[in-house]
């Protein structure tokens, strides 16, 4: 998966540097001494982990008693990794409150009921939450993510007939959204309303307070929910000779190429690039992708960069409480740091540490 925008994610930030290998004939001390080495890192990431979690429900309790829809869509992305915690402050509280919140403002409503998608059982099969999905529908029906998410329930459920319209309706929206910026400016405007205590510190990075924000709202907006992306890539390269699902896979691939998220991108740009009759075309869209590619890995090798330079920090949240997109911020960052957003020529993919 090529969710590469998002390289915070918060397991991955507390992770330390791997000791380096020691050679075959290493004598028994230094053995011994980069074990202890090893055992004090894990030791300290481990506290660290549980003071981010403390300090994530300190967080929650400030939020919680917010009124406004924007507040309590952050407080429930803080809450969701949280084990246990009061009934009232729970993702699921927390979710529903955003929607009672949100009212008559559809955009915001469509927002919060993305992320209610993940208030569900998976273990029951009841994954996405079918009421979210059913208000999207409702809210949201020019964005073509509330159809690819339908097809895939459909195509679960084994409703073809209904899979096939959702696809046809995916391809005449106007937009691809999967709100992740909303989460991004949730986040960014949230984590704020309290400094990170000392033992959130790694005192490894110069960035500090800024650097455990930054880590928090990129990391927790990581887990905004996704279409089946797979499911829409195989029907459209099986469609074989169905002139109607073709032309439908194409009509979508348009709008996905400009959409919110770089995996939607890339499906866009691989659907050009592996249906489109035009040579050009073909060659175009994989060009196109490998820029994408070079945007996503540039990024977050800034972001990694971010956790020691306490100005780049900061500039990444003032990026995400602008709101947009996860791309708009991609892109603003990238440019902002005279990283060209194209490739070199004779760049490939794999060259990237």
């Amino acid at each position: 998966m090529m969710r590469g925008l998002r390289p915070i994610a918060l397991l991955c930030a507390l992770s330390l540097a791997a000791t380096p290998a020691f050679a075959a004939n290493a004598g028994a001390s230094q053995v011994a001494t980069a074990g202890k080495t090893a055992s004090h890192a894990d030791v300290r990431a481990k506290a660290r982990g549980k003071a981010l979690l403390a300090f994530q429900r300190d967080l929650v309790s400030v939020l919680a008693p917010r009124a406004d829809a924007l507040p309590l869509l952050a407080a429930a992305l803080l809450a969701r990794p949280l084990t246990d915690p009061p009934k009232t402050s729970s993702f699921h509280s927390l979710i529903d409150r955003a929607v009672q919140a949100a009212g008559a403002d559809a955009a915001m409503g469509a927002a919060v009921n993305w992320t209610r998608l993940a208030d569900c059982d998976p273990k029951a099969d009841a994954c996405p939450n079918a009421a979210a999905l059913d208000q999207l529908v409702l809210q949201a029906p020019d964005n073509a993510a509330v159809w690819m998410l339908k097809l895939g329930t459909d195509a679960h459920n084994l409703k073809h007939g209904a899979a096939r319209e959702d696809l046809s309706r995916a391809a005449a929206a106007k937009v691809y959204d999967d709100y992740a910026g909303i989460s991004l400016q949730a986040l960014a405007g949230a984590v704020g309303v309290l400094p990170p205590p000392a033992d959130t510190l790694d005192p490894s990075h110069a960035a500090r307070a800024a650097g455990v924000q930054v880590m928090l709202v990129y990391g927790l907006a990581s887990v905004q929910p996704q279409p089946g992306l797979q499911v829409i890539a195989q029907l459209c390269e099986n469609a074989g000779g169905d002139a109607s699902i073709k032309a439908d896979c194409l009509k979508l691939g348009k709008i996905l190429e400009w959409g919110s998220s770089p995996l939607s991108r890339s499906l866009g740009l691989h659907l050009r690039e592996v249906l489109a009759d035009d040579p050009a075309q073909r060659e175009d869209a994989r060009r196109a992708r490998i820029n994408l590619i070079w945007q996503v890995q540039n990024f977050a090798l800034l972001s990694a960069h971010a956790q020691g330079d306490a100005s780049l920090a900061q500039h990444l949240l003032v990026l995400a409480r602008h709101g947009g997109t996860e791309m708009s911020v991609l892109l603003a960052a990238l440019r902002d740091a005279n990283i060209p957003t194209d490739a070199p020529i004779d760049w490939k993919p794999h060259q990237a540490g």
